[in-house]
């Protein structure tokens, strides 16, 4: 009996990747945490804080580095934040650039130019202004037309806005359009907090979106979700300045409660992805290549086992966090673009992401 016969008529043509040129290790970054406790404790710290290891970190994460913007101000302990001034308004702003960078390479794989783009959709966890859009001033460094706008739905962001972005091509509102997720996660981790002072690296991916055509990853279906949970949070935002003796408190920065993410988003994500998968009438196991958000080392091998009902091999489900960190709703997308030009035709191929909200997002795509 055959397979039903769904798809989008859409195909990712191009993909590309950016990232800045500073590496920040994990033992670099012990040695600026650890003598910041150190401060902390000898000041009177109470309870007294824990000091890090570059074996915790990778343990606990798998990450062993990430690219960073700038990393002076993150090692130095009485700062431990960026160095990087801030711009005019007639220049690109610094999320912009990461995402021209990317774009830039993303259509080149594409063969297209940026006046044929026609929709630009900036998916990413957090934005650098309020407004105007970061979209629009993508959209116009790249020279394109027509529509420019920001998604935000944390880690899920790319995905939801690869969604727009199929739905958009295939109502005719749109013929090429580019997705593009700048994170730049260093401007609001918590350096300080021995538990998440690891977690992050800064970098962009750009995806080109068109009416599939060979030699392209032909979308078959997109499906997202959200359910609202507080276990994942940052509560920075313009209304902070209400209340002095709060604007600048650790809660306006990334914070979770870790226990309950892995308790709720494994089961979660895995479901989701599989049921996805077999909607197609296809086995999880027939499918080539699983590109899972790239949050955490060991939280993606429990969902990818959950998934296939067995250790995935490093093949099916690559990994990239660790050199990357997390790149919020980058890295799955970043995952794509660095493993999947040996992938044979008509082999299948899953991108997934989940996170903040909880938000997921799921594509099931095949080579054509």
């Amino acid at each position: 009996m055959s397979r039903p016969r769904i798809t989008t008529g859409t195909a990712i043509t191009g993909a590309g990747v950016w990232h800045p040129e500073h590496i920040l290790t994990n033992e670099e970054l012990c040695v600026a945490f650890n003598e910041f406790v150190r401060r902390t404790n000898a000041a009177g710290a109470e309870p007294p804080l824990k000091e890090s290891s570059p074996e915790f970190i990778e343990k606990a994460s798998g990450i062993k580095r990430r690219y960073i913007v700038e990393k002076t101000g993150v090692l130095d302990p009485e700062r431990m934040c960026p160095n990087v001034p801030d711009r005019r308004d007639d220049e690109l702003s610094l999320q912009a650039e990461f995402a021209v960078n990317a774009i830039k390479r993303a259509l080149a794989a594409a063969g297209r130019v940026g006046e044929e783009v026609d929709l630009v959709v900036c998916g990413t966890s957090m934005l650098q202004r309020a407004y105007p859009a970061m979209a629009i001033e993508i959209q116009h460094a790249i020279g394109a037309r027509g529509l420019g706008f920001d998604l935000t739905l944390g880690c899920a962001s790319a995905t939801a806005a690869i969604q727009v972005a199929t739905s958009s091509i295939q109502s005719g509102l749109a013929n090429c359009a580019v997705v593009v997720s700048p994170e730049l996660m260093s401007g609001h981790n918590n350096w300080r907090e021995r538990d998440g002072h690891f977690l992050f690296g800064d970098a962009a991916v750009a995806l080109v979106i068109e009416r599939a055509r060979p030699g392209s990853w032909e979308i078959l279906s997109v499906r997202a979700m959200s359910k609202f949970s507080t276990n994942i949070r940052n509560n920075f935002g313009f209304l902070n300045r209400f209340d002095p003796s709060k604007q600048f408190a650790a809660d306006k920065l990334f914070y979770q409660q870790g226990r309950r993410v892995y308790k709720d988003v494994i089961p979660m994500a895995a479901r989701f992805i599989a049921d996805h998968v077999q909607s197609h009438g296809i086995e999880p196991a027939e499918v080539a290549r699983y590109w899972l958000h790239q949050a955490n080392r060991n939280m993606n091998e429990l969902i990818s086992e959950r998934i296939l009902g067995r250790p995935a091999t490093s093949a099916e489900a690559p990994v990239i966090i660790d050199t990357y960190g997390n790149t919020a709703s980058a890295g799955a997308a970043i995952a794509f673009t660095e493993h999947n030009a040996d992938l044979a035709e008509g082999s299948y191929g899953v991108l997934a992401a989940f996170g903040a909200g909880y938000s997921i997002g799921s594509l099931v795509m095949q080579r054509t």
